[in-house]
């Protein structure tokens, strides 16, 4: 069984975010880390290789430092990565994206694909679906659970306070949830390892099927219109009080907003 698991370096937002001047976001000035549903993804393909001697490649697309989270996953795992990364995928919106990545899994053979539901820095859920469509496959979102059948997989989809029960025939592209599973830690051996192995490192030439009007800023059918770093907050409200009027404005103002 060959399975790819899709990941996304995303900023971390503890370090703060930082935006360049046409809106997109300034990826190199920030701290980053593996989006969560998409470590949840690789942590339920890592349990699905223990079961069924699977080969996992593990698939970036970004700026050269996005190496980053491929090391990672190898150092939790994976065989295998691929890190597509050109200056005119720059930019890309969710169409562009999942056009470059079904690109670049075009080269690939593959039974399972396994995405994150969603990225942190977009929240938008279009990726995982977008790349099952180019590349003509079925696709189950928002996975809870996860299990192999002979040739198909077994899948609950989450559903408000229940789940469907979903079966579909490989090849498949599964959504994650982050809900799915506890991913586990990098070992230090497998750290050791993963700066051992050698990463393809893929760009624009390297993509099978695909058209530049659909790749990078310029492919890109959504506009950021305006984008800032800055929240602006309501001015406060002062009050000159003693201390039992004090006490009676703060509870009703609570009361009022439904914290009590």
């Amino acid at each position: 069984m060959k399975i790819i698991v899709c990941v996304k370096q995303v900023p971390d937002t503890k370090g703060g975010v930082k935006f360049n001047p046409d809106g997109t976001l300034n990826r190199a000035g920030m701290l980053a880390v593996m989006n969560p549903d998409d470590k949840a993804g690789l942590e339920a393909a890592l349990r699905l290789k223990e079961q069924y001697q699977a080969e996992i490649t593990v698939l970036t697309m970004g700026l050269p430092k996005a190496e980053e989270v491929l090391r990672e996953a190898l150092a939790m795992g994976a065989d295998k990565a691929v890190l597509i990364t050109d200056r005119i995928l720059g930019g890309a919106d969710t169409w562009a994206t999942s056009t470059t990545i079904a690109g670049a899994i075009r080269n690939l053979d593959y039974d399972i694909i396994i995405t994150g539901r969603q990225a942190i820095d977009g929240d938008t859920a279009q990726v995982g679906p977008q790349i099952s469509e180019h590349l003509d496959i079925p696709v189950i979102s928002y996975a809870q659970n996860i299990k192999v059948e002979g040739d198909s997989v077994l899948v609950e989809r989450q559903f408000e306070d229940s789940y469907h029960l979903l079966k579909a025939k490989m090849p498949v592209l599964i959504t994650a949830l982050s809900e799915l599973n506890e991913p586990r830690y990098m070992t230090p051996g497998g750290i050791f390892e993963a700066y051992d192995k050698e990463m393809t490192v893929w760009g624009r030439a390297d993509l099978k099927d695909v058209d530049d009007a659909n790749l990078g800023l310029n492919g890109s059918p959504t506009k950021i219109a305006k984008a800032s770093d800055k929240v602006r907050k309501a001015s406060g409200e002062q009050m000159t009080l003693d201390p039992e009027e004090a006490a009676a404005y703060i509870f009703e103002k609570l009361k009022e907003k439904h914290v009590i």
